[in-house]
């Protein structure tokens, strides 16, 4: 199975691109120039995918041909193995998911009528499909049910990284399901948490709020939504420096975070409090009594140990 390169990347190929062509490359006389399988090189890239892309091959002959037309070569080679896509295909996970949760809005206490359930956890793959050529895709997600699972592995790394997200679905009051070993992996949480959330909760905000801030001056306008979750994160993060836990609830702050969201607080009251906020991530930073890192080996202990329980036929 080949994926057509744009199709597939869903972006534009730059130039220098060595690419395989899909079908036979005609001559002015008809007769065939390159065969289907011919290897070339991108020398002018499309404005958008589109149009089509300038290819010259090893004879200096060049021909265009647009996006499903081509693969890149290194894709080409490997084929089914390690494509995500067709991984996710041949595999039906659903069944090997063992944690559930909500997270969002319903899990914030931001939630109203409106408000969908979004549902996060993890899935742990049987041994053999892990170990095959075609390995297991990082998450499986489905849109219609705003489901978004992790494989085991990414998640512990995500986790270990303070990954907001991620750290959350441990610590979120509405648990839906949990196998023995994701009930085991909920009493080591704490091993995640260190003085990384300061960097990674603390530097996204401020990422996001320069951004946001040109969106301002250069279209007069912000995803208040947006606003709200950012300043949410900082509250959060906060508390992870002061108390070793995940605050995913925000009732105290409710009525100021919904005020934002609904783009009833100026911009520059919600400024005032960002930045106090990030003020007060620096004091909690400073005083905090978390490690310098989470506890790598022991999160490392648990991953061996559900690799060798997904040997079994039963879920862990």
């Amino acid at each position: 199975m080949t994926h057509p390169a744009d199709s597939m990347t869903g972006r534009i190929l730059p130039t220098g691109t060595q690419v395989v062509v899909l079908r036979d490359v005609i001559g002015q006389n008809g007769r065939i120039v390159h065969p289907h399988g011919a290897v070339g090189v991108v020398v002018k890239s499309p404005e958008d995918l589109n149009h089509a892309y300038r290819v010259r091959f090893l004879d200096g002959f060049e021909e265009a041909l647009h996006g499903d037309q081509v693969v890149i070569l290194s894709r080409f080679k490997t084929g089914e193995i390690g494509d995500s896509e067709v991984t996710a295909a041949r595999s039906d996970l659903s069944d090997r998911v063992i944690l559930r949760c909500v997270i969002g809005s319903r899990a914030y206490g931001l939630d109203d009528n409106q408000s969908d359930t979004d549902y996060r956890g993890i899935f742990l793959p049987t041994a053999d499909k892990q170990w095959s050529l075609y390995g297991v895709p990082e998450q499986i997600e489905c849109d219609e049910t705003q489901e978004h699972y992790w494989e085991l592995q990414r998640f512990l790394v995500l986790a270990l990284k303070a990954n907001p997200n991620v750290l959350e679905c441990l610590y979120s009051p509405l648990v839906e399901k949990k196998t023995p070993l994701a009930e085991e992996l909920l009493g080591l949480r704490e091993m995640f948490l260190s003085r990384l959330v300061y960097q990674t909760y603390n530097g996204y905000v401020m990422s996001q709020f320069k951004k946001m801030q040109s969106d301002l001056r250069n279209q007069g306008v912000v995803k208040w939504k947006h606003v709200m979750h950012l300043i949410r994160l900082l509250i959060s993060g906060i508390s992870v420096l002061r108390d070793g836990f995940v605050p995913v609830r925000v009732e105290a702050h409710r009525d100021q975070l919904l005020a934002i969201k609904r783009g009833e607080m100026a911009w520059d009251e919600t400024e005032k409090w960002r930045l106090s906020l990030h003020g007060e991530f620096d004091q909690a930073f400073q005083a905090t009594t978390l490690p310098e890192r989470p506890d790598y080996e022991r999160a490392n202990a648990f991953l061996v140990k559900a690799r060798r329980a997904a040997l079994g036929e039963l879920l862990p």
